[in-house]
């Protein structure tokens, strides 16, 4: 009798044990705890540590309150001005309601992944190219607040959504190489012709200054050859100024309209009188005889047949 009571108490421990071993949850810091009793909500949550249900009758699901970083397949899409795009995003959340994670939609990460893909893809549509590749900041926005609407529903809220790639055609990243090289070249030019134009103001200047002191344009010339002796070339340099060019110019065209004027006095333009006494007299030259006509020539002799 004794042996059997015995029996019994070991056995009841024994099965305590495994119900309170069958009853203990550990729920960890970054978790929260939902019971269902028998299928129903109960409306504690338990928190993280050790806590306790009952066995065969509740049931407890734990439920992750990290930040979730979940990748968005890249979606091709055609924007408003009609370029074909690849563009892939990056979304930021987190359950703030375990309850209605668990009850108000079958797969919270499933529901906000495919809600993530839809958005991404009418941004992509509503959006141009320059607004996809240069103003991230408002389309990540517009994206956040297109996948938080709903989700709040979920019990799920949206940190953060960001574009992460743009992929754009062959043909296209050559047209944006050639328009960017196009700007680029334009603004050189365009720097070249600014500096140009102050170049030749400043030249204006200094040659209106020059012209008002002679000296300071030999102190330049000094200057110049100095720099260039400095050098310690084997070739020395003499600039020549322009206004001994212009004088040997004005010298050589004034040179041949003198002798145009000689040559005609001495053709047959009627001299005055002082040059008349000056010149001295010339000696007759005799006449040229005329050439015999045909008919005042000697009659050639020719040779007579027999």
């Amino acid at each position: 009798m004794v042996d059997a009571l015995v029996t019994l108490i070991v056995v009841l421990a024994c099965l305590g044990a495994l119900g309170a071993l069958a009853a203990a949850r550990v729920v960890k810091q970054y978790e929260r705890g939902v019971v269902f009793r028998l299928g129903r909500l109960r409306s504690d949550i338990r928190g993280p540590g050790f806590t306790m249900i009952t066995p065969m009758v509740d049931r407890l699901q734990k439920v992750n309150m990290q930040i979730v970083t979940m990748p968005v397949p890249a979606q091709e899409g055609i924007t408003r001005d009609n370029v074909t795009v690849r563009v892939d995003a990056v979304v930021y959340f987190k359950v703030v309601d375990p309850a209605e994670a668990l009850i108000a939609v079958e797969d919270y990460r499933f529901a906000v992944s495919q809600m993530a893909q839809t958005s991404l893809r009418s941004i992509i549509g509503k959006s141009d190219l320059d607004d996809l590749l240069s103003n991230r900041e408002k389309l990540n926005q517009g994206l956040e607040l297109m996948i938080d609407s709903p989700a709040v529903g979920w019990g799920v809220h949206i940190d953060r959504v960001e574009i992460k790639d743009v992929s754009l055609p062959e043909t296209m990243k050559r047209s944006m190489a050639r328009q960017a090289e196009a700007d680029r070249e334009r603004r050189a030019r365009v720097i070249n012709a600014d500096a140009e134009l102050q170049a030749s103001r400043k030249l204006a200047d200094a040659a209106a200054q020059m012209a008002d002191t002679p000296s300071a344009l030999q102190l330049r010339l000094l200057q110049t050859v100095m720099a260039v002796a400095a050098e310690k070339n084997s070739t020395l340099v003499l600039p020549i100024p322009v206004e001994l060019l212009r004088f040997l110019e004005r010298g050589a065209q004034e040179i041949p309209a003198a002798a145009r004027a000689e040559g005609e006095t001495e053709r047959g333009a009627p001299a005055t009188a002082p040059e008349r006494e000056a010149a001295p007299a010339q000696p007759a030259q005799p006449a040229r005889q005329a050439m015999p006509t045909l008919t005042e020539r000697e009659p050639e002799p020719r040779a007579v047949d027999r």
